[in-house]
């Protein structure tokens, strides 16, 4: 399947800026069943200052805003082959090792309810990890609610489990909380998912992948109840949000800012000669 992608961010501050630099993970993955044919980023009121692949090979770019500019727009575009391997990405790549997706972050630690959840889910027997996950996926998917406008970027598995609602960044990470604490590495994951029913899409999206012996790499959308298939495009991945963040960044001289954000994902149609 081939995916036209349109990614567009724009920052309006109340005040000038003096200095800003922000680091982005807008750039896909060349990665088991997903090609790049073409991708480009342009950048109004800001210019590039250096590219580099961080400890989860992950595309980082890293831009400096204007001085004096009020508004920055960075426009993303390009053009994604994917295959459907039932969301198998397969060995393990990267600089950090496996064992490093074992350990808990702020952002995945579970608490009181989070062990709760995991309780009511039978722990995986021998050779039986990918039927546990599968299991959990359901789990969460029924007690925590998707539901937007209830969360924050900085809000907890445990917190989101709490408060019984959230969207695809808590299921994430309550699911990758749930999965180490079961012994299976588990990581974020950011990127695109093509919709059926429209271009247009609210937002980025976030899933998780578990490491099962045989496989490797697996990814389980809990929001949607799937393995990604050829609608998803991953470009980064780390040990939660804040590793994978699409934008991330600092200023100086600009009070407070407001950020929009307008993603299309289309699907392409190969054309016969």
């Amino acid at each position: 399947m081939k995916l036209a992608i349109r990614h567009t961010t724009r920052y309006s501050f109340n005040e000038p800026v003096v200095h800003a630099l922000q680091r982005l993970r807008l750039t896909p993955k060349e990665t088991q069943g997903q090609k790049i044919l073409d991708w480009e980023m342009q950048y109004e009121n800001a210019h590039l200052e250096l590219e580099f692949d961080d400890q989860n090979f992950n595309t980082v770019t890293l831009v400096a805003v204007d001085p004096g500019a009020s508004e920055v727009t960075i426009t993303c575009r390009g053009m994604v082959e994917t295959q459907d391997n039932a969301g198998v990405i397969g060995s393990h790549a990267g600089h950090l090792p496996l064992w490093s997706f074992l350990a808990q972050t702020k952002l995945t630690k579970p608490g009181p309810k989070l062990r709760a959840l995991m309780r009511s889910t039978p722990g995986p027997e021998d050779g039986a990890k990918l039927d546990y996950l599968h299991a959990l996926s359901a789990r969460i998917r029924e007690d925590v609610i998707y539901q937007t406008g209830t969360t924050l970027v900085t809000t907890t598995a445990e917190e989101a489990v709490a408060e019984g609602n959230g969207v695809c960044q808590d299921h994430a990470h309550i699911f990758i909380g749930a999965a180490r604490a079961a012994d299976i590495p588990a990581r974020y994951v950011s990127g695109y998912l093509m919709m059926n029913d429209r271009i247009e899409q609210e937002a980025t999206h976030a899933w998780a992948e578990a490491h099962i012996d045989g496989l490797g790499w697996v990814g389980f959308d809990v929001s949607n109840g799937i393995s990604p298939d050829p609608r998803y495009v991953r470009v980064a991945t780390g040990r939660d949000y804040r590793d994978a963040a699409p934008v991330t960044g600092i200023s100086f001289g600009a009070a407070q800012q407001m950020l929009t954000v307008d993603v299309a994902v289309e699907q392409q149609q190969d054309t016969q000669q």
